[in-house]
């Protein structure tokens, strides 16, 4: 099987709508490696900080990208043979991410690395522009989302239960100011794909969205990847 024949499934959506679960465990039920684009550009930012790479410096963050040393492995992402823990999980992290997500040559920079992912016997990912700019002929596309409120709450409730300060109105504030920014920026705007079906997950559990998706993909031919 061709690396391009390998079927894919893109889940998009905004910040803390719930499709980095979601996508893990479709990922998981049908044995299939994940992508969580996310953590490229949260672990790029951090990357930077500790190299005192500034995050308006687009030819360092650069040339910063295209010699990261990252992977992912059991359910952790490892920065230079490092578990990087929740180092990249906090919200200045996402912050900084979203950030450093405007600036063209760095997600041209990252476009490759993303793609390398497509494995057999198929990749779930999870992200902004997976299903429109990074694999446009995935199997299926989802565009995942819920209210700011719920994803605010869902994001509170998260870092509450891992001990991590956090203040519901700051990070409803911070979720506007991404959906806003991502929505905007030159390259790559979050935007739903013409072919993605919508998943609202406001009023419904993470196992009934998981269960919609893989639905979803063995109504699919995964033999006829979308051109």
């Amino acid at each position: 099987m061709s690396t391009s024949n390998v079927p894919v499934i893109a889940i998009d959506g905004p910040s803390a709508s719930g499709k980095g679960t979601v996508a893990a465990r479709v990922a998981q039920a049908l044995g299939f490696h994940y992508l969580d684009s996310g953590a490229l550009y949260r672990a790029l930012a951090h990357a930077a900080s500790q190299a005192g790479i500034a995050l308006d410096d687009e030819p360092g963050l650069v040339a910063l990208a295209q010699r990261l040393d990252l992977r992912f492995e059991a359910g952790e992402i490892y920065l230079a043979g490092a578990p990087s823990g929740d180092a990249i999980r906090s919200e200045e992290a996402g912050r900084a991410a979203s950030r450093i997500a405007t600036l063209p040559a760095v997600r041209q920079a990252l476009l490759e690395r993303q793609r390398a992912f497509r494995q057999p016997p198929g990749l779930v990912t999870d992200g902004r522009d997976m299903g429109t700019v990074v694999f446009p002929d995935a199997q299926l596309k989802v565009y995942l989302v819920a209210g700011v409120e719920e994803r605010a709450r869902r994001r509170y409730n998260q870092l509450i239960e891992k001990g991590i300060d956090a203040n519901l109105e700051q990070i409803l504030q911070d979720l506007r100011e991404r959906d806003a920014r991502d929505a905007n920026r030159a390259v790559a705007p979050l935007q739903r794909a013409t072919d993605a079906k919508l998943l609202d997950t406001t009023d419904m559990s993470i196992e009934d969205a998981v269960q919609t998706v893989l639905r979803w993909f063995g109504e699919a031919s995964p033999h006829e990847p979308r051109r």
